[in-house]
């Protein structure tokens, strides 16, 4: 497999972007994000996303995420499988403050978002994110370096069977704008291996 910026489509393009083979910018618009419902109560599906589909089963996703002009509270870039408003899966480093932000992941099922975090220091500027797709299922990843990959989340898209469409995202939940860079962006075949312990339940 071979990672072509050409083949990436947009939902909802923002105003400003730059695409080339190696390296992607994109500048957040305020009020912008992918969230639905759980604990806040309300629902935002406008964050710009950028992504390509395939059928492909088993695959690997490489990405290196800069935000070095990230300042606002929520602020973030990352990874992303988008399939429609009430069903993704995201990764990113979301802004806090001046001493720290955090890592994590939200994933959307039927139309209901958690979010799943650690803080990190806010020093941290880069980060890399490897997804990865078994069936209906993935893992994600996040690096310092590109070369040792950080389990942070296995999960689940109920409607993540086929055709997915997958790629990266910056948003900017409140009255903030960032400049978000892509590079290093690269597909392989899938580096989360088979589970090789207890053996599955015959009834999945």
């Amino acid at each position: 497999m071979q990672f072509d910026s050409s083949s990436l489509q947009w939902t909802r393009a923002p105003q400003h972007y730059v695409i080339s083979q190696d390296r992607i910018e994109i500048t957040t618009m305020p009020r912008t994000d992918l969230w639905q419902r759980t604990y806040y109560h309300f629902r935002n599906d406008n964050a710009p996303v950028l992504q390509m589909a395939t059928e492909e089963q088993f695959f690997s996703f490489v990405v290196k995420t800069g935000f070095a002009e990230s300042s606002h509270r929520f602020d973030q870039c990352g990874v992303v499988v988008y399939l429609d408003s009430e069903n993704s899966v995201k990764a990113a480093i979301e802004y806090e403050n001046d001493r720290v932000q955090h890592l994590g992941s939200v994933v959307t099922n039927h139309g209901y978002s958690d979010w799943a975090t650690t803080e990190i220091p806010a020093t941290v500027k880069s980060m890399w994110y490897r997804l990865s797709r078994r069936k209906d299922d993935f893992c994600i990843e996040c690096s310092d370096d590109g070369t040792a990959f950080h389990q942070m989340r296995i999960c689940h898209l109920f409607r993540a069977a086929g055709e997915i469409r997958f790629g990266i995202y910056a948003c900017s939940p409140e009255e903030s704008s960032f400049r978000a860079v892509f590079t290093n962006m690269a597909l392989t075949e899938c580096r989360w291996p088979a589970h090789d312990g207890q053996p599955p339940d015959e009834t999945l």
